[in-house]
């Protein structure tokens, strides 16, 4: 496995796929520096979900200030023993989101905020994206039972997916390897981890979109 071409890992995907867990099994495994979103911690959060329209802009802008200064700090620091560093998301996510919540003048002043930020962020050697479907992403986030997450909807799950997809399609700064998770179950059939470890770690250079089916 060529482990050692990746320096910094990014393991993402929409609401409820699995990509924390994933991180943190990978992290484990290689005893690599692990970055997990400390989403739990913005205010803005359980209100936005009750209220979209008043809180998004406010939610949004936290999330940003909060990416960037997490990842500014966790990713400036060069780890002794660890041999790569790997996170549950990117710094572009912060767009995504925006651009499905926010009303199209929060969104243009919005993206000024990002752009100047975005463009001094390290970017992954490797970006992996578990694909679920809806169903099973709603099916995911009821079993997890976090009470704010309760009022959101497939229209707004789809939502997510479609400008992750867009992203995709247009992007060009580092490699995208895009799984499809709706058969696999990593958690429990140690297989299935291993088939996306390899994955990852054979497939790092190959092109800039590489849709796997496993």
């Amino acid at each position: 496995m060529q482990i050692m071409s990746i320096n910094y890992l990014v393991i993402e995907g929409n609401i409820g796929a699995g990509k924390t867990t994933l991180a943190q099994m990978i992290g484990r495994k290689f005893q690599a520096k692990l970055v997990l979103e400390q989403f739990a911690d913005n205010p803005f959060l359980p209100r936005f979900y009750e209220n979209q329209a008043q809180y998004s802009f406010p939610l949004e802008m936290a999330f940003l200030a909060e990416r960037y200064n997490q990842l500014n700090r966790e990713l400036s620091h060069f780890e002794l023993f660890s041999p790569f560093t790997v996170s549950d998301y990117f710094f572009m996510k912060s767009l995504i989101f925006a651009q499905n919540t926010l009303q199209v003048d929060e969104y243009n002043l919005y993206r000024q905020f990002f752009t100047i930020i975005y463009d001094k962020m390290p970017k992954p050697d490797l970006y992996v994206y578990l694909h679920k479907d809806t169903d099973l992403l709603l099916k995911n986030i009821a079993l997890r039972g976090r009470n704010y997450e309760s009022f959101i909807t497939k229209a707004y799950l789809e939502k997510i997916a479609q400008g992750y997809f867009n992203y995709f399609r247009q992007q060009l700064d580092f490699p995208v390897l895009i799984i499809d998770a709706n058969g696999l179950d990593f958690v429990n059939r140690p297989g299935d981890f291993d088939r996306i470890v390899e994955s990852i770690f054979e497939n790092t250079y190959n092109i800039a979109v590489h849709r796997i089916l496993l």
